[in-house]
């Protein structure tokens, strides 16, 4: 199995040892053509607008788009999971336009109000401490989207099939249980499609 992490902004390397953590090959993702042979895709953190536009630049957000349609997994983290959503509060147009949520960006507050807090996560832990880091916040989760986490009653990570989102970020930290999930469904994922 191989699952790849779009390298264009944020935890690239960490996302990368977090997937080797699990015992899957992982690389890095620059280029449309890198896409071909992956399993799963994780889109990481960093800033949602900029790495939209670089997906644009690099024609990316098409070849993506589609491996979510086919049902192949991804998995998106803080500014990933703005890529994924279906709505943005406060903007027309979505990114990636799949996953049945409503965003806010940066509803938990700036740098400076990051925060550590421990989460039970249905069906992933009960004592897993994310990092959130100018978090998004998942205000309305769609019929699709089953809410696997809420903190202080905001929503934090849904699953929709096979893809899913978390505001936070997984990667900082050295627990590798919410990636081990992510390929639990890429394996799902798999075994589906070879049948």
């Amino acid at each position: 199995m191989k699952v790849g992490v779009l390298a264009l902004q944020g935890a690239v390397r960490e996302h990368i040892r977090m997937l080797e953590a699990t015992g899957v090959e992982a690389v890095s993702v620059k280029r449309r053509e890198q896409l071909n042979d992956l399993d799963g895709l994780v889109i990481p953190g960093g800033e949602s607008t900029t790495i939209s536009k670089m997906m644009g630049k690099y024609d990316l957000m098409e070849p993506i788009r589609e491996m979510g349609q086919r049902g192949v997994p991804l998995f998106g983290t803080c500014a990933g999971l703005i890529l994924l959503a279906e709505r943005i509060e406060g903007v027309e147009n979505a990114h990636l336009g799949l996953l049945d949520i409503t965003v806010r960006r940066n509803a938990f507050g700036r740098q400076r109000e990051s925060f550590e807090a421990p989460l039970m996560i249905d069906g992933v832990a009960e004592d897993f401490e994310a990092v959130f880091i100018r978090a998004p916040q998942i205000t309305e989760a769609g019929a699709r989207a089953e809410i696997l986490c809420t903190v202080d009653d905001r929503i934090v990570v849904v699953r929709q099939g096979h893809l899913l989102g978390a505001s936070f970020h997984p990667e900082l930290t050295d627990d590798s249980r919410l990636h081990a999930h992510f390929v639990e469904m890429v394996k799902e994922a798999k075994s589906a499609h070879t049948v």
